[in-house]
């Protein structure tokens, strides 16, 4: 049991028949985990996971039973005896563990080769040149395929394996013009054998080198092991850390998973394309509850992303979307920005409603009735499914502010406007978060006379005239055309900008509109404060939240530069939000009737006591 969990689990012996380590299923610094070796049992006493080696194993690798015990018996040699087992089946397991075996030999002996031999040069030159070391080369045992036409065949009959077993492993063919030759079918290749979720090798991919006739990459054909559809490239590797972390990313090939788990980002699988399988998604949804695709953003990754969509809510799975630069692969991002940049686009990723909605957004005309009815066609098949929710009231919000549109005008236009598909709560009064800051998730009641607005532009203007001083700072700082996306809003805040101390003084007689709106805007502030500077702060990054999120479309829709480090930016918004939620939440007096030490009280932030 402990030479079991050890792999995983830094354990010190605590007494007789116990050991403590920190839980591999939570994140936690004062170890609470803890193992009886005479038992063979375990369990956490912060998260209350519990159970034996099975469990163990099935939990941290992402297993189902039979492929634990399985797995149990090859690490510890132990030999399954199969109990009145029909004979056919027990020749028809056999067979398969010849091919195993077969197979695994095949992937030692091209992985010796890239390393070994002189010919296979150029392609470990190619390999170094494309920024993998050679430890993740060597973990997963990428290796070259001879160029000679019979070195497996020759090498395999000479270990007792038959023409038949190597035929069906997919490791020779037969000469259409000379029937009865056989030779290798992968020859002068880089070699990426692809393994099951316990590391048993059932095929291999092959890249070609130079610019010789035929396609870039040869799988094994479709046999009894092999099947294309199956196949989710580097699953042995990853199932560990995506079991952990309850999310499996995915990317379109080899080279971009050895890029993913060279970065330290181990919960990446290639799905060998941009097309999801059924097959996959049943698969992932036995190891994890999120998938997160990280995609090319051209035109074939993005349908790509709606077929997906389709496939993994039918499973229950939750789809998010990695933004990724037009035109790049991880392998690129890394390359060119570094691995830090590629870890923001990962933590960024959003729901693939929100990538959606944003990417269709971005790429409307919305200077034109015309452009703003197209764009609703498009978002109809979108929003229209969705099922009344926080998500849904939020992304209607920014949809009708982008539009400037009402939320009820916008659901009319949508077709969407009965009970159950969102409506129902827009007429609710706004939620608060503790402290009066407003809840980003929470629709509410637009105001009369705002039907060119959005509420989290009204509240943040709110806000600045209840807090004058603070107020004047943030409208100072912000780029009232990039932050507010209704017109009427961004002219209130260029009037108000100067004017915080009275801001009904020198309104153009000529502008009811914007006259109307202010005046809503002071009673606004009076009737709903009074505000913290803190809240202020709160208020205006969620503008720039929204913001980031629109220019992050709007890159991805034109093909720009940039997206890293605009999902950096939005990362460091995200963060400075939860910070001040946070904040805004923390009760004023501290349980023994003194004031809580603030951040600028003792120099250490908030919540530190």
């Amino acid at each position: 049991m402990v030479a079991l969990v050890s792999p995983k689990v830094e354990l010190r012996r605590a007494g007789v028949n116990s050991y403590f380590g920190c839980c591999p299923f939570h994140d936690e610094r004062t170890p609470s985990f803890h193992v009886s070796p005479d038992e063979k049992l375990y369990h956490c006493f912060g998260c209350s996971e519990s159970g034996d080696p099975f469990d163990f194993v099935m939990q941290t690798e992402g297993l189902d039973f039979k492929d634990a015990l399985e797995a149990l018996a090859d690490r510890f040699g132990v030999t399954l005896q199969t109990e009145e087992e029909d004979p056919a089946a027990a020749a028809a397991r056999a067979r398969r563990e010849r091919l195993y075996k077969l197979l695994t030999r095949a992937a030692t002996y091209y992985a010796r080769y890239l390393w070994a031999a002189g010919e296979a040069g150029s392609a470990r030159r190619y390999l170094l040149d494309r920024g993998f070391s050679e430890e993740i080369l060597r973990e997963f045992r990428i290796g070259f395929a001879p160029t000679g036409w019979d070195r497996i065949l020759s090498a395999s009959r000479q270990a007792g394996f038959t023409d038949q077993e190597l035929r069906v492993a997919g490791l020779i063919a037969e000469s259409r013009r000379s029937p009865g030759r056989r030779f290798d079918f992968f020859r002068g290749k880089i070699m990426f054998p692809t393994a099951d979720a316990r590391g048993r090798v059932r095929g291999f991919g092959g890249r070609k080198l130079g610019e010789e006739p035929g396609p870039k990459y040869v799988n094994t054909p479709d046999g009894e092991l092999y099947h294309k559809r199956d196949v989710l490239y580097g699953i042995d590797h990853a199932r560990a850390a995506a079991a952990k972390a309850g999310r499996m990313i995915l990317v379109e090939g080899y080279t971009d998973v050895l890029a993913l788990h060279q970065a330290g980002i181990r919960n990446a699988v290639g799905i060998m394309g941009t097309s999801l399988t059924n097959e996959q998604v049943a698969e992932l949804g036995r190891l994890v509850a999120i998938v997160e695709l990280c995609l090319d953003a051209d035109s074939a990754g993005q349908e790509a992303s709606m077929r997906a969509s389709r496939m993994a809510a039918g499973a229950g799975l939750e789809l998010r979307v990695v933004p990724l630069p037009p035109g790049s692969d991880p392998g690129d991002v890394i390359a060119r920005e570094g691995v830090h940049a590629l870890r923001d686009l990962v933590a960024t990723s959003t729901p693939f409603v929100v990538f959606e909605v944003n990417r269709i957004l971005g790429r409307a005309e919305l200077s034109s009735a015309e452009g703003k009815d197209r764009a609703i066609s498009a978002l109809r098949p979108v929003l229209g499914p969705l099922r009344a929710s926080v998500l849904r009231d939020e992304l209607v919000r920014r949809t009708a502010g982008a539009l400037e549109l009402t939320e009820s005008r916008l659901e009319t236009l949508l077709g969407t406007g009965a009970p159950g598909a969102g409506a129902g709560t827009r007429d609710r009064p706004a939620r608060s978060r503790p402290g009066g800051a407003p809840d980003p998730g929470q629709a509410v009641a637009p105001a009369a006379g705002f039907e060119h607005s959005i509420r989290a532009e009204r509240e943040f203007l709110a806000m600045c005239i209840a807090v004058p001083r603070a107020g004047a700072a943030e409208l100072a700082k912000i780029d009232h055309d990039a932050l507010l996306t209704s017109e009427l809003m961004r002219r209130a805040a260029q009037h108000l900008a100067t004017r915080l101390e009275s801001p009904l003084a020198e309104l153009p007689r000529e502008d009811d509109e914007l006259s109307r709106a202010v005046a809503d805007l002071v009673a606004h502030a009076g009737r709903d404060g009074p505000f913290t500077d803190e809240q202020l702060e709160y208020s205006r990054l969620l503008l720039e939240f929204a913001r980031l999120d629109r220019q992050i479309a709007r890159a991805l829709a034109e093909r720009r530069p940039g997206i890293a480090g605009l999902a950096g930016e939005r990362q460091r918004v995200r963060e400075r939000i939860g910070e001040l939620v946070a904040r805004i939440e923390k009760p004023d007096w501290a349980s023994d009737g003194r004031l809580a030490p603030s951040a600028e009280s003792d120099g250490r932030g908030a919540g530190s006591r």
